[in-house]
């Protein structure tokens, strides 16, 4: 009764909220009363719901003694799961033997039907999957395909200037090879020579370069690759998504660059497309690389309490570069 009036005391408008410690006390308390004597008490809660607290010591109790002897094998490392996964999500041709095989190269002990109750709670199949996906497979041949394609700027005195750019498919390093106003056969396998150059060592890796059929690209144009190499890749007429990378990045430059700007003459346009080409692989970031530019790696992690933000602007402040400053 005593117990009973603390806690009338603490009551609130509402209903009193009783502790777990005044559940227990309650319970214990009303076990040794005589029954004769539960009669005339008044409590705050009802009979049934002291039994159930009664219950709910005695389990928790037992429970924890259970705890102290536990026996069985013991669960897996969480990491040791996950590693499982990647394993399983990275290698798609990979069955559970394959990977428990992997594992124990790596020194991780782990049973093979461990490794297959890992797949099955995740709802991958523990079995030899089929093979790469299609974003899987367009990944491991990109590195050896090259893309071109001709786009025009408008010019203050009405002419037309025509560009010809080449992005590599694998690091999305783009190379703008020049500018002129009168794209001709010959200018053009020019073009495809100093590309040959600014490749160098890389050109022998790559074995495909990807272009529309329009009249600027001659069969010399394709001979020049052919030497190092490079079989020339068709698109068909009027499909733009046969050459969609490059058709992506021609619509970027213009979004960020020719839209915003008035050009003078091919020495402007020439000078701010060399500033963006250097803005496009050095900083720009790419979602195809998870936020890194394509000869700028991501950096380690950084306190931002250490640095400060410094904004460089180029090409006349139409892009906006940020850098950490000490």
């Amino acid at each position: 009764m005593r117990h009973q009036l603390a806690v009338l005391q603490r009551r609130q408008p509402q209903r009193p909220k009783l502790t777990w410690a005044d559940r227990a006390l309650l319970a214990v308390l009303l076990s040794v009363i005589p029954n004769a004597r539960r009669q005339g008490l008044r409590l705050l809660v009802t009979p049934d719901t002291i039994v159930r607290w009664h219950r709910d010591i005695v389990r928790h109790r037992w429970a924890a003694r259970s705890m102290r002897g536990r026996t069985g094998r013991p669960a897996t490392r969480r990491n040791i799961q996950a590693l499982v996964r990647r394993l399983a999500r990275e290698n798609p041709g990979w069955g559970y033997r394959r990977i428990h095989g992997e594992l124990a190269g790596l020194g991780v002990k782990v049973a093979a039907s461990t490794v297959w109750e890992i797949l099955k709670a995740s709802d991958i199949d523990p079995g030899r999957r089929t093979g790469p996906t299609w974003s899987q497979f367009l990944r491991s041949q990109a590195g050896a395909i090259l893309a071109c394609d001709f786009f025009t700027a408008d010019l203050l005195d009405g002419t037309q200037a025509y560009v010809l750019a080449v992005i590599e498919h694998t690091t999305r390093r783009i190379h703008i090879l020049g500018v002129t106003l009168h794209p001709t056969g010959p200018w053009t396998t020019q073009q495809a020579r100093n590309l040959l150059m600014d490749l160098g060592d890389r050109a022998d890796r790559v074995k495909f370069m990807i272009r529309d059929r329009g009249s600027n690209f001659t069969s010399a144009f394709d001979a020049v690759l052919a030497d190092a190499g490079i079989r020339t890749v068709l698109c068909n007429v009027a499909t733009p998504r046969m050459n969609a990378i490059t058709e992506r990045w021609i619509g970027g430059c213009r979004r960020e660059l020719l839209d915003r700007t008035l050009v003078w003459n091919q020495a402007h346009l020439r000078r701010i497309l060399t500033g963006y080409e250097a803005h496009h692989n050095q900083h720009r970031p790419h979602r195809s690389l998870n936020g890194a530019a394509p000869l700028k790696p991501l950096p380690e992690p950084v306190d931002l309490d250490l640095y400060r933000i410094r904004k460089q602007a180029h090409v006349g402040g139409l892009i906006n570069e940020y850098h950490l400053v000490a």
